[in-house]
């Protein structure tokens, strides 16, 4: 992990050329949103978040992304199935001193603090499991546990992409086209995705009409991916099924 790094001082020039980059104020307003944001956004999120059309936020977009300071990644699909492009300031994109970073810098700080206790998978797992059921309480009027899930999903972040499951009419597959856990599953997998598969569980048992049939982490064959179905009549209806690696 790179936290225990000592701060550089910063490169006098790269902050010159930063401050002429944004010295246009909506440039400047689309840094500080992507810098406070838990995750990547999309143009149409920006746009809404600073009340603008996407169209005038896009050239905006490319010219700090030629600049360096953001990056871009595509996954899903946006509006009229085109690809979903999600931007988030570059890892070493200079600080303006005023971007409160905390959210990022807190999860590797308690991911840290949970392997030194000698916290596990599951103890991980039972953590998101009481936050899945908590999100699930917004979602009591939803049609059904298929739709809460992905409009959950979609919300954090995931990029939910659904399709049928080939093994099973009474289930549906729902892959991860975007992970905002991604930098540190990379670093700390098993924690990070028995987290999110206790989200998963946690959400669907509170709901009650579905189970999870399979949970597949980063380091599965299938990787990034629940298959979300009818009840079993097994007395534990968040029993899943572990996946084939």
């Amino acid at each position: 992990m790179t936290g225990n790094r000592a701060p550089q001082a910063p490169d006098p020039q790269a902050r010159l050329d930063l401050f002429k980059t944004l010295g246009d104020n909506t440039r400047y307003a689309i840094y500080l949103e992507l810098a406070r944001a838990a995750k990547p956004l999309t143009t149409s999120e920006i746009a809404d978040t600073i009340e603008l059309h996407p169209n005038t936020v896009r050239p905006h977009l490319e010219r700090m992304r030629d600049a360096g300071l953001i990056e871009v990644a595509v996954g899903g699909r946006g509006e009229i199935g085109r690809p979903q492009h999600r931007y988030s300031l570059v890892t070493d994109a200079p600080s303006l001193g005023l971007e409160p970073p905390v959210m990022p810098m807190l999860a590797r700080m308690v991911l840290s603090m949970a392997e030194r206790l000698g916290a596990g998978p599951e103890d991980a797992r039972v953590v998101g499991e009481g936050e899945g059921a908590g999100r699930a309480h917004g979602f009591a009027a939803a049609p059904s546990t298929l739709e809460a899930i992905v409009s959950d999903l979609d919300i954090l972040g995931f990029d939910p992409v659904v399709s049928n499951d080939a093994d099973d009419t009474d289930a549906a597959v729902i892959a991860f086209a975007n992970c905002p856990f991604g930098d540190l599953a990379d670093t700390h997998p098993d924690l990070v995705c028995s987290l999110h598969h206790g989200l998963i569980a946690g959400f669907v048992r509170e709901m009650g009409d579905a189970d999870v049939r399979a949970f597949c982490t980063v380091a599965d064959r299938t990787p990034c991916r629940v298959t979300i179905g009818d009840p079993h009549d097994a007395d534990d209806p968040s029993d899943v099924e572990p996946a084939r690696r």
